[in-house]
């Protein structure tokens, strides 16, 4: 039973790998600043979730590598908001910086969504989304230099609200509430959820087999 991950963001693919499952990545290509222009006014969560079933639904549409996808189509989404403010992906030096500025000592909030089709036969059979949320709160202390070496990595430009929790960002956060993962960009928690809404229990799809004759606990790749 496989999962297309409609995603290229290392985060999500390593959570997954992490979880026992080694999905098949398929990137969607949606434009998401044209998604979120055509929408109008949504909320955070809304947006997400919006993108998130944008990008499975377009794996769906295409296939992935050519191939018609027989299992489970993952999109996710994330954006990063603080004091009310949404913010994406950065892109440039100078943004990421003055987000940083910013966010230094504050808390906000990282929405991450997940649209998940059942496309187990080469056919859409279904679909459920849903949003996890989880407050970041960042150090006080972060000095100007640690910040312009932080931005010089690169790291920060390509991600939702310019910061990381698994990588060279975690050392400038000093709270997390809520499921990390979600943090990450992909709650496996919800995963699990949006797996059992379609009768899915969660050892048969990661493949994790119970312990036999004393032999430690085995985590097998489903599609292997």
């Amino acid at each position: 039973m496989r999962l297309y991950l409609a995603s290229t963001s290392p985060a999500r693919l390593a959570t997954l790998r992490a979880a026992g499952i080694e999905p098949v990545v398929a990137p969607s290509h949606v434009d998401e600043d044209a998604a979120v222009a055509a929408a109008g006014a949504i909320s955070p969560v809304e947006t997400v979730l919006l993108l998130a079933r944008l990008k499975a639904e377009a794996v769906a549409e295409s296939g992935a590598g050519g191939i018609t996808p027989d299992g489970f189509i993952l999109g996710g989404d994330s954006v990063f908001e603080l004091a009310g403010v949404v913010y994406g992906k950065p892109h440039t030096a100078s943004v990421a910086r003055e987000r940083w500025v910013l966010q230094r000592g504050r808390t906000g909030i990282l929405h991450s969504g997940h649209w998940l089709i059942d496309h187990r036969g080469g056919r859409v059979n279904g679909a459920a989304g849903a949003v996890s949320s989880a407050g970041v709160t960042f150090a006080e202390d972060i000095t100007d230099a640690e910040l312009d070496a932080y931005v010089a990595t690169g790291e920060p430009l390509h991600v939702a609200g310019a910061f990381t929790i698994d990588s060279l960002g975690a050392p400038f956060i000093t709270r997390v509430d809520g499921d990390p993962h979600a943090v990450v960009g992909l709650s496996l928690s919800t995963l699990r959820g949006l797996l059992r809404g379609f009768g899915v229990e969660w050892h048969v799809f990661s493949g994790m087999q119970p312990e036999i004759q004393g032999r430690p606990t085995l985590f097998v790749n489903p599609g292997q």
